[in-house]
C-alpha cells in the first residue's frame, strides 16, 4: 500500500504484538506446552484435550492470576474457572436449565432483542458503527430475559453493557479494567437474588454472594461478550466479502448456506484464541515425552482450525459444502470430553437469527482489518436496503475508514502493550487465584472479596 499511514509503519504494530505474546508467555513461568505446535500436530491437541487429566482449570497456573484480574468480581465462582466436581456439576446443570427453551422461541427473543437495537440506527443516510458496540445491548437485553424471564429494563441493560463491555475491553488491554463499575452490576444482581427474583433453581452448593458472582460472570459477562464477539465477527465478514452477503441477503432462509457462514467465520476467527487447562496427573504427549501433573496446557484453536484444511487463511463458506464439522478440525465451542460451552446448541441459533434481522433492514460495508481478536471492534457501515445508491459518499467513508484504521492499528498496537503490562504487573501483585486457593482448598469462597475483588 502507499499513500498511507500503514505504508511506513506496518512494521509496528507487528512488533509491538510480538512484545505483548513475550510478556505474556512469561506469566505461566516454564511448566507450559501450547498445542498443536511444531513436534505435536493436531491429533496430539485432540487426544490431551479430551484426556481426562487435562481438568484442572484455575488452581496451579500463573495465568490463573490474569484472568481472574480480568473477569473479576467473582472469578472464583465463574463457571469456566470452578474446578471440577460437584460444584461444577451442580453450576453447570443450572445453566442448562436456563438456556434451556424451544428453537423457534430463542430465535424469535434474539430477533426482537436486536431489532429494538437496529430500530435506533436511521434508516435514512449512511451510519458508521462500531459493530461490537452497536449490538452488545441487545445480547445484554437477550440474557436478562433468560435469566429473569421478563423484558429488560433500560436501567439493567446499561449495567449489563458496561460491564461486558469493561471485561472485554480489559482482556483486550484497550482499556484498563474498572472494579467501581462492575460492582454496580454486582449490588443490582445481589438486591435481585436476594429478593427471590430469579425464577430459576440458583445452584444450592453457592452461597448468596457466590450465586450472584455466578450470573454475573456466566450470563452478564460471557454470554454478552460472546455473543458480542461472535456477531460482530459474522457481520464484519459479510461486510468484506460482498458476494457472500449478497447470496444470504437473496434468500435469507437458506438456513444451509447461513450455517456454513457461521461455521467458516468460527473457523477462520474462533472466539477462543487460548484455552488452558493444569494437568491433574501424567499426561502422554508421545513414546518420550510425559506431561507432569500440574503442568499448564495452552490449547490454540486458530492454530488447530487451521490445520487440515486447503488455503486455511481464505474465508470460504464454500468449503463446508462437502466438508462436516464434526469430521473437520472444527471445535468453535470447545471439546465436547473437557468442560465445552453450554451454549452450543443456543448460539447458532440467535447468531442466526441476529444476522437475518441486520440484512433484512441494511447492506454492509468495511474497508477494516479483520483479525481474530477485533481489538477496533468492528467498525463497518449499514447502508438502509431503501437509502438510493450514493457512490460517491460511499466511497468517501469506504477511504476514510481504511485511513483511520491504519492510524488506529498502531496507537492501539502501543496502548495495549502498555496497558497490558501495567495490568499484567498488577494481576501479578494482586495474585487473586493463588490467594484464593492457599486460603481455600477446595475452591469455595463463602464471603465475596470487597471492591470487586481488587484486594
Amino acid at each position: 500500500m502507499s499513500g498511507g499511514p500503514r505504508a511506513d509503519t506496518w512494521w509496528l504494530p507487528r512488533t509491538v504484538v510480538a512484545l505483548r505474546v513475550r510478556v505474556f508467555e512469561k506469566v505461566n513461568g516454564d511448566r507450559t506446552v501450547t498445542l498443536p505446535n511444531a513436534r505435536h500436530g493436531p491429533e496430539v491437541f485432540e487426544r490431551v484435550y479430551a484426556h481426562p487429566a487435562a481438568d484442572g482449570r484455575s488452581a496451579g497456573a500463573g495465568l490463573s492470576d490474569l484472568f481472574w484480574y480480568w473477569l473479576a468480581p467473582g472469578p472464583e465462582v465463574h463457571q469456566e474457572h470452578l474446578e471440577p466436581g460437584e460444584r461444577y456439576e451442580d453450576v453447570a446443570a443450572t445453566t442448562r436449565q436456563v438456556l434451556a427453551g424451544s428453537s423457534p422461541e430463542l430465535a424469535a427473543a434474539a430477533g426482537r432483542a436486536v431489532a429494538r437495537t437496529l430500530d435506533t440506527v436511521p434508516d435514512t443516510r449512511i451510519s458508521l458503527v462500531r459493530l461490537r458496540d452497536l449490538v452488545m445491548p441487545a445480547w445484554a437485553e437477550f440474557c436478562y430475559e433468560l435469566v429473569f424471564r421478563e423484558p429488560c429494563p433500560p436501567h439493567a441493560r446499561d449495567l449489563i453493557s458496561a460491564h461486558a463491555d469493561d471485561v472485554v475491553s480489559a482482556l483486550k488491554c484497550t482499556a484498563l479494567r474498572h472494579p467501581r463499575r462492575r460492582a454496580r452490576l454486582t449490588a443490582y444482581l445481589s438486591d435481585r437474588v436476594a429478593a427471590g427474583e430469579v425464577p430459576h433453581r440458583l445452584p444450592a452448593s453457592l452461597s448468596l454472594p457466590e450465586q450472584v458472582h455466578y450470573l454475573q460472570g456466566t450470563f452478564f459477562n460471557t454470554a454478552v461478550v460472546q455473543l458480542s464477539e461472535a456477531t460482530a465477527h459474522l457481520l464484519l465478514a459479510l461486510a468484506r466479502h460482498p458476494r457472500v452477503q449478497h447470496r444470504l441477503s437473496a434468500d435469507p432462509r437458506d438456513d444451509r448456506y447461513l450455517t456454513q457462514v457461521l461455521d467458516e467465520t468460527m473457523r477462520r476467527y474462533p472466539l477462543f484464541g487460548i484455552a488452558h487447562r493444569i494437568t491433574t496427573g501424567p499426561i502422554p504427549l508421545d513414546e518420550d515425552t510425559v506431561l507432569p501433573a500440574g503442568s499448564v496446557v495452552c490449547f490454540s484453536y486458530p492454530d488447530y482450525h487451521a490445520t487440515g484444511h486447503d488455503r486455511p487463511d481464505v474465508f470460504d463458506p464454500d468449503r463446508w459444502s462437502a466438508l462436516s464439522a464434526k469430521d473437520a478440525h472444527h471445535i468453535p465451542f470447545g471439546m465436547a470430553a473437557n468442560r465445552p460451552c453450554p451454549a452450543w446448541r443456543l448460539s447458532p441459533l440467535v447468531l442466526r437469527a441476529a444476522v437475518r434481522e441486520v440484512l433484512r433492514r441494511f447492506r454492509l460495508d468495511s474497508t477494516v482489518s479483520h483479525t481474530r481478536s477485533i481489538p477496533h471492534r468492528a467498525p463497518c457501515l449499514l447502508i438502509p436496503r431503501d437509502l438510493p445508491p450514493r457512490p460517491r459518499r460511499l466511497a468517501v467513508l469506504r477511504r476514510f475508514l481504511r485511513r483511520r484504521d491504519a492510524v488506529e492499528d498502531v496507537t492501539r498496537g502501543v496502548r495495549q502493550l502498555v496497558l497490558g503490562t501495567v495490568m499484567v504487573l498488577h494481576a501479578r501483585h494482586q495474585r487473586l487465584a493463588t490467594r484464593h486457593f492457599a486460603e481455600h482448598p477446595a475452591g469455595r469462597c463463602p464471603v465475596p472479596h470487597p471492591e470487586g475483588n481488587s484486594r
